[in-house]
């Protein structure tokens, strides 16, 4: 299984980005989907998360700014950040916990990473 994550960039504060991480892979199901950042110097952090029946749960930071949505024809997940700040500035990691393919589980998988930054 493999996570491809896209739609990082620079952005003035107050501007949006939507990021977007599809699995590929011969995927039958996709348990909960999640994406984490890690600015210079910090440890990796949730952001959001949803799960297979469309439960989303968020940092206290990004709650009301950020919104997370999976679309599971296409084994993707989004990521709407609206308002953003230049504390969140971070690179931003795609995960998903358990992936059900035909013949096999894998666990805890992690997209390459895409950089997003706030800076006027």
């Amino acid at each position: 299984v493999q996570l491809q994550a896209s739609g990082g960039g620079l952005v003035q504060p107050g501007g949006s980005l939507r990021l977007s991480c599809a699995a590929s892979g011969s995927i039958f199901s996709i348990n909960e989907m999640g994406w984490y950042r890690q600015a210079p110097g910090k440890q990796r952090e949730l952001v959001a998360v949803i799960t297979i029946g469309g439960s989303t749960n968020y940092a206290d930071s990004v709650k009301g700014r950020f919104t997370i949505s999976r679309d599971n024809a296409k084994n993707t997940v989004y990521l709407q950040m609206n308002s953003l700040k230049p504390e969140d500035t971070a690179v931003y990691y795609c995960h998903i916990d358990k992936v059900e393919t035909y013949g096999d589980t894998v666990w805890n998988s992690w997209g390459q990473g895409t950089q997003v930054t706030v800076s006027s």
